[in-house]
């Protein structure tokens, strides 16, 4: 940088946080999810987030509903105890259901 003033963007980039996980559909982190399904609370207010690869699997299955969206709520995120196929169950663990 210091050379030619230029740098490269695939070499230098942000940590992601908050606020540009929101913007750029990602993590907040490199860890597992905490919660498939969790509130954020912003200055402006409310608003539910979804881990949004589940939610796509969850449709593509005919499983997304407003009766999905509420047990996943109930369960704080977890569809361990949902029903859905065996193999979501597994690739959607949370933090705290994947043995160490």
């Amino acid at each position: 940088i210091a050379k030619s003033g230029l740098r490269n963007s695939l070499l230098v980039a942000p940590m992601p946080t908050a606020s540009t996980a929101q913007i750029l559909g990602n993590n907040e982190s490199f860890e597992p999810y905490t919660q498939n399904l969790y509130v954020r609370r912003v200055l402006s207010g409310e608003f539910v987030q979804v881990n949004r690869h589940l939610l796509r699997d969850l449709i593509k299955a005919k499983l997304w509903n407003d009766d999905m969206r509420m047990q996943l709520i109930a369960h704080n995120g977890s569809v361990q105890n949902l029903a859905v196929p065996a193999e979501l169950k597994e690739l959607y663990k949370t933090v705290w259901e994947i043995k160490k």
